[in-house]
């Protein structure tokens, strides 16, 4: 069984460790146009405030990082990324996961960070591992690695962990350590494979006995397209981070899912104590009394 491996990632002021052994990380997703029309209004108008507050809500409810997306149809998303960025990094120093599909906006976006970045994200596409690791190493960034590839999502468990394993070692090529690649096994929704959930964990824990990598994932895909999302979510991803999730990214807003993540770690003996669990419950009695 491979080693568990830490990941640090880093603002100007403020650094953040992922590691098996210690809290899960929380990877804020709602700074995304992407099906939040509200969001999608106010940056192809230009209005940013909504961005910064989605960042402060965020950090706020227990967000250690937060993913920014700027991919807004038919905009120039070079200079929309980093401006949107900009805006983040004015209100707050928690590391930040740019999110992106364009190496253009991915490269501008590096140079104007100060840290150490997590870019989301690489597969096991040539043209994506051939764009996207070179600006990883020269910026020295983590990334995350997405299990598809040329011919799409592999539908096993096997096929899934042979593209990590591609990824890994196309990085190690690059100079980029195993411990900058964090691994995504793709989370699928329910709705339209009862076995999508099965796949996706069994994907992590292959993933993490074989390299010790750190894992991420879209936690709430897996619901898509089902009522009561938040109940699917909150379960899903206690079982993920008992086989080895130790970064999801998803909505810190949802008391569910945050309880959810508290009370795994809690379970798995990565709350010393009980003390962020007590903080938590204190913190949620005094919105409720207010």
């Amino acid at each position: 069984m491979a080693q568990n491996l830490k990941t640090t990632l880093s603002s100007k002021s403020k650094t953040v460790e992922i590691h098996r052994d210690k809290p899960t990380i929380i990877i804020g997703e709602r700074i995304n146009p992407t099906g939040r029309k509200k969001v999608l209004a106010a940056l192809q108008s230009g209005d940013f405030e909504s961005v910064r507050k989605d960042a402060l809500s965020q950090e706020s409810a227990g967000a250690a990082m937060l993913d920014i997306n700027a991919g807004v149809p038919d905009s120039d998303e070079v200079a929309l990324l980093s401006q949107v960025m900009q805006e983040v990094m004015a209100v707050t120093d928690v590391p930040l996961c740019i999110d992106t599909a364009n190496p253009a906006a991915l490269e501008a976006a590096l140079k104007l960070y100060q840290g150490k970045a997590l870019i989301n994200s690489v597969n096991g596409e040539e043209k994506s591992l051939s764009n996207v690791l070179p600006l990883a190493k020269e910026h020295g960034a983590v990334v995350i690695g997405l299990c598809m590839d040329d011919d799409g999502i592999p539908a096993t468990v096997e096929e899934r962990v042979a593209v990590a394993e591609k990824i890994i070692s196309r990085a190690a090529q690059a100079g980029i350590p195993p411990e900058d690649v964090i691994i995504d096994p793709l989370a699928m929704s329910l709705c339209t494979d009862s076995l999508a959930g099965r796949v996706t964990l069994d994907t992590i824990q292959l993933v993490v006995r074989e390299f010790g990598v750190n894992i991420t994932m879209g936690a709430s895909n897996v619901s898509f397209g089902l009522p009561d999302r938040k109940f699917i979510n909150a379960a899903f991803i206690t079982m993920a981070i008992q086989v080895g999730l130790t970064c999801p990214i998803t909505n810190p807003l949802v008391t569910e899912i945050n309880t959810a993540v508290l009370a795994a770690d809690l379970a798995m003996g990565k709350d010393d104590f009980g003390m962020r669990w007590i903080t938590s419950y204190r913190q949620r009695n005094k919105k409720i009394n207010r």
